[in-house]
């Protein structure tokens, strides 16, 4: 009887040590999840909760071929989700975050680094680093200020991504494009140019330092309405109220507001706010309204110029109510002008997603010109483009083969071309214009039997894209004679 007893009693002590742990990860998630003004204190009370680790070993290796599904008692994170994860994180590739460890060195020890962010995401001790602040120049002359989350920072974000990404994906509406699955920037363009024949007014609208401006204790409202794990949210109150490390090196917290901009889970985070602040909204109080958005970038399309101004003054409300602001420079009303069209509105042009929307000729179906609206490179990407090319001073390379200068470009031609070159492709003539001019003076340079000679250069070049018209991509695409 006694091996019987004692078999009871070892069962009886296991049922109550699993107890002790769940109540111990589901107190850790509640301390997690009630953060306030006490940071620190609260930290430190999480991080003395008891928790029971699983001690397994991380059985991914670099190649991928031992995968298995592991995952704690505690929150059902597996390995296999942490090594999809960093695949993801390495395809996309990036910088180090503050504590300067690259891709590079945290694939050195890969399996450790590995295991130890899934013990401690699967454990709940997981914490983030700070966020590096790095400055990117605009167009108009200030500076987007970017978060940089270190590797594992990335990778964790990464999984917590993937994991709510499908349930989110249930809820956004079908006129947001920006940064979901199976949808595209020109996705979005497309029923821009389909509703600017239907509409003859829009609204271009700018929301002012969006990524600073997010309230979390609204995007916090939106989570908890459609995320029922308490892990999950208790990860995402921690990488918002992560601190940003200044250039200076000075630690930065923020006070209730802000995600940064650059962090894997910002966008699909900033996508669920405005879904509530502005999709879901427009949708419920103005059915009839379409609308078009792409991340931050929305148009709302009117059939008036007294509704577009009326629904300009509604929006204007709701953002204030929301804590965000539209741009009053960007934000604007315009009027799309056609040939059956007219109005004393100034305003007749904007830009979308690095494409100019206007007037422009078109061709109807019996061969016919009119004035259409239409969209096609905008001025500021152009501008853009060329800069790049005349910074890349490629003239000069006269130790370079033509063959090294393709290799070089083609890749940027191609996305250029890819990009750009959906919607009206031929007014990126300008573009290579200007590199077949940099490209014949390279050859007169190159060759001493040019001897400086622009013509002789370009006749050469002539002849040469006949003989090899798959060198460069936009040859293949009919701007040979550029």
């Amino acid at each position: 009887m006694e091996p019987g007893k004692s078999t009871k009693d070892i069962k009886r002590k296991m049922q109550v040590r699993e107890s002790l742990t769940r109540s111990n990860i589901d107190a850790l998630v509640d301390c997690g999840l009630s953060r306030s003004s006490e940071e620190d204190s609260v930290m430190e009370l999480e991080r003395r909760a008891e928790v029971i680790q699983l001690e397994i070993p991380f059985t991914t290796t670099s190649d991928g071929r031992r995968i298995q599904g592991i995952s704690s008692k505690g929150i059902p994170i597996t390995t296999k989700m942490v090594w999809e994860a960093y695949q993801k994180v390495k395809k996309n590739k990036g910088s180090g975050g503050v504590d300067n460890q690259s891709l590079t060195d945290y694939e050195k020890d890969l399996s450790n680094n590995l295991y130890k962010l899934w013990n401690r995401l699967t454990s709940g001790s997981y914490f983030p680093s700070a966020v590096l602040e790095k400055e990117i120049p605009k167009k108009d002359g200030r500076t987007r200020k970017l978060g940089i989350p270190t590797i594992s920072d990335r990778i964790g974000q990464e999984v917590v991504r993937n994991y709510l990404e499908a349930g989110f994906e249930a809820v956004f509406h079908e006129n947001s494009y920006g940064y979901r699955p199976s949808r595209s920037g020109h996705q979005a363009l497309e029923e821009v140019r389909k509703n600017t024949w239907k509409y003859d007014w829009l609204i271009d609208m700018d929301i002012k330092s969006f990524f600073d401006e997010v309230s979390h204790d609204l995007l916090a409202k939106a989570v908890r309405h459609i995320v029922p794990e308490k892990w999950a949210k208790m990860y995402i109150a921690r990488w918002l109220s992560a601190p940003v490390q200044k250039k200076s090196g000075i630690l930065e917290y923020r006070e209730g507001k802000g995600t940064p901009q650059g962090g894997v889970i910002s966008p699909l985070l900033s996508n669920l706010f405005l879904h509530y602040v502005f999709d879901r909204w427009l949708e419920l109080n103005f059915p009839a309204v379409k609308f078009v958005r792409y991340a931050d970038d929305i148009i709302v399309h009117c059939r008036s110029q007294s509704e577009a101004e009326n629904m300009l003054h509604f929006i204007q409300e709701r953002m204030t109510s929301c804590h965000l602001t539209l741009h009053e420079e960007k934000t604007k009303i315009v009027f799309c002008k056609k040939y059956d069209k007219e109005s004393s509105h100034e305003i007749v042009k904007f830009d979308f997603l690095g494409f100019g929307f206007q007037p422009r000729p078109s061709i109807a179906k019996n061969g016919k010109m009119f004035l259409g609206y239409d969209c096609a490179i905008s001025q500021s990407s152009m501008t853009k483009i060329l800069e790049e090319l005349r910074s890349s001073g490629f003239q000069n390379w006269t130790t370079r083969s033509i063959e090294e200068i393709a290799e070089y470009f083609n890749p940027k031609i191609r996305g250029w071309l890819r990009y750009y070159g959906r919607f009206r492709k031929r007014h990126l003539h300008k573009i290579f214009k200007l590199f077949h001019k940099r490209l014949i003076t390279w050859l007169s340079r190159r060759y001493k039997r040019f001897k400086n000679s622009y013509i002789q250069a370009c006749k050469w070049l002539k002849r040469f894209t006949e003989m090899n018209p798959d060198l460069f991509v936009h040859w293949k695409h009919g701007f040979s004679n550029a």
